[in-house]
């Protein structure tokens, strides 16, 4: 679900690197949403026509959870500040961000929900998953305990969103501190599990910045084609920018061009 901004209200301007022309690949072609190497046909057809609707004054709403001290906070601090804290505090109920891109030409906007993952906050946290297009289930790629609660994270967003109209990605973090043997085992387990739910894969790490924004831009540019195709959708034959044909020689001034009037009209 996305959620409406007011037309009159102002938004911050996009910043440069917040530019999206290109549709940002995978990380995993065997745990991808989609492995299309370009944004949809009518999507880009939308956007160059300028036939995106109110994609534009939409803010996309992003939760991410996932276990105590796994890096929720550290992954959006690194994309949103370009900042890593080593000094770990751990997020008491909720705290959000908010990010601007410019995605083939159209602005657009994420809510990043940054979620506490101790029990005795998730009462408070789990009232603020209502309404979320996209769900990021963190885990440690060092703590195969963390990836085995993914399931319970996914069951616990998904009582408060319609699972049709969710976008899920597993993304498991601090791949710096993890020696090549034991994140490839690791990942084996991540790939299998992300294929059973119907979730994207990555890994990251918000120390060295790896994969960080490459994920983010991934996460944005999926949850703008969505937005834009269900925009298409909702709008049916009477989108804007489908022309009129107006024939001078017709009486009829609005007669489309599939169509043809019944001789008691002509």
């Amino acid at each position: 679900m996305s959620v409406r901004v007011p037309a009159m209200s102002v938004l911050p301007p996009v910043r440069r690197d917040r530019v999206i022309v290109q549709l940002p690949q995978y990380f995993r072609k065997e745990a991808a949403l989609h492995t299309k190497d370009e944004f949809h046909n009518k999507v880009k057809t939308a956007c160059q026509e300028q036939r995106t609707g109110t994609v534009g004054f939409k803010i996309s709403k992003v939760i991410v959870v996932g276990d105590l001290a796994v890096g929720k906070t550290c992954l959006i601090n690194r994309f949103c500040k370009d900042a890593f804290d080593k000094n770990y505090k751990a997020t008491i109920g909720v705290d959000f961000e908010m990010e601007r891109f410019e995605v083939l030409g159209v602005p657009f906007s994420l809510q990043l929900w940054d979620t506490a993952g101790q029990e005795r906050f998730k009462c408070i946290a789990s009232t603020y998953y209502r309404g979320a297009q996209v769900v990021i289930i963190a885990f440690d790629v060092n703590d195969i305990a963390s990836l085995g609660h993914v399931r319970q994270w996914l069951e616990d967003s998904l009582k408060e969103n319609d699972p049709t109209s969710v976008q899920l990605f597993i993304v498991g973090t601090k791949k710096d501190l993890s020696s090549p043997a034991q994140y490839s085992q690791i990942e084996q387990d991540a790939l299998k599990l992300a294929q059973e739910i119907s979730a994207e894969y990555w890994a990251v790490s918000s120390l060295t910045g790896e994969n960080v924004k490459e994920f983010f831009f991934r996460v944005a540019s999926l949850a703008f084609e969505t937005n834009v195709l269900a925009e298409l959708e909702k709008s049916g034959s009477r989108q804007i920018g489908d022309v009129v044909r107006i024939n001078s020689t017709s009486s009829n001034l609005y007669a489309t061009p599939k169509k043809k009037q019944p001789n008691c009209c002509q």
